[in-house]
């Protein structure tokens, strides 16, 4: 079968078929996906075994809610963001800190603050190194925002996520810091761990198929909001981790990298009353401001919430 005969099966089945109003948008993109699955079964001779083999597969990757890790793993989240980044750069805006996938481990409602919060909730304290993050919050002018919301949240020592993980406390490492009259903020925690998809989990399966492994460099993730501005998605990730450059998410990106610093100095040691060194990063973030000339960075998506 050609593809003129599969477009114009795929038309009788989506468009002519319907018997009463239908949502053209949602006809539009049903039409191509199911006319282009239908040129990839005929023109890869997809046998029928092989058909169910993948809804089956898509049926389980549902049932364990790892659809987001997979659409990680696969590159789509990434594509959205080259998309993004393509639209902004169309519409003017550059110099904006880089933006990479949100992934699939938000939880809306942490705790808020401002200026400053603490983000463990001390049950690692002596098994990690203690980290300080700080720096500001800036508009596309170069001037600090003050009021900005910086939302926060990473992994544990076991590459682990708080809510997902119930042997964490609520909002373990997620917090809400509210820049201070200055565009400032400033958190304490731990040095995260990277982690990798579960090893009998349904995106580990199709990876080990494409040769390729599952792991993400430590990192840790941030919404950043102001009125009038756009909404920053991105993540910083730990230099020096063995992953990254080779992030199985492809969310590693320049700009995204700050450098890790050890303080061991004695009054720093005083000041933040520790008795072992500890990791500094400073990182500023710049917005755009909104405009209506690029899509919007709000993403309607189903996230967690406590």
């Amino acid at each position: 079968m050609n593809h003129e005969q599969i477009e114009t099966l795929a038309r009788q089945w989506v468009v002519e078929a319907a018997d009463r109003p239908a949502d053209p948008r949602v006809q539009q993109v049903v039409l191509r996906l199911l006319g282009d699955l239908c040129k990839a079964i005929e023109d890869l001779d997809i046998s029928p075994s092989e058909f169910w083999s993948g809804v089956a597969y898509m049926a389980a990757a549902g049932a364990a809610n790892e659809l987001g890790l997979l659409a990680a793993g696969l590159g789509l989240e990434r594509f959205l963001d080259i998309r993004a980044d393509e639209a902004e750069q169309k519409a003017g805006l550059e110099g904006g800190t880089p933006r990479t996938i949100e992934g699939p481990l938000y939880v809306a409602g942490a705790p808020e603050s401002v200026g400053f919060a603490r983000l463990d909730d001390g049950s690692e304290n002596g098994k990690g190194e203690t980290l300080f993050m700080q720096g500001a919050v800036f508009d596309q002018a170069g001037r600090p925002v003050p009021g900005a919301k910086v939302e926060v949240w990473h992994a544990n020592l076991l590459g682990n996520y708080s809510f997902f993980d119930r042997t964490q406390s609520d909002f373990n490492l997620r917090r809400t810091i509210v820049t201070d009259e200055n565009g400032r903020y400033q958190f304490r925690s731990i040095l995260p761990s990277g982690y990798g998809c579960p090893p009998d989990g349904s995106t580990q399966q199709l990876l080990d198929l494409l040769g390729r492994h599952g792991q993400r460099p430590a990192h840790i993730h941030f919404f950043v909001t102001a009125p009038g501005h756009r909404k920053l998605t991105t993540q910083i990730n730990i230099d020096g981790d063995e992953y990254l450059w080779d992030d199985f998410a492809f969310a590693s990106r320049e700009g995204l990298v700050p450098a890790v610093v050890r303080i061991d100095d004695p009054g720093q040691l005083d000041q933040k009353q520790l008795d072992q060194p500890f990791a500094s990063i400073d990182f500023d973030f710049r917005l755009y401001r909104e405009t209506e000339a690029a899509p919007s960075t709000l993403v309607d998506r189903p996230r967690a919430a406590a």
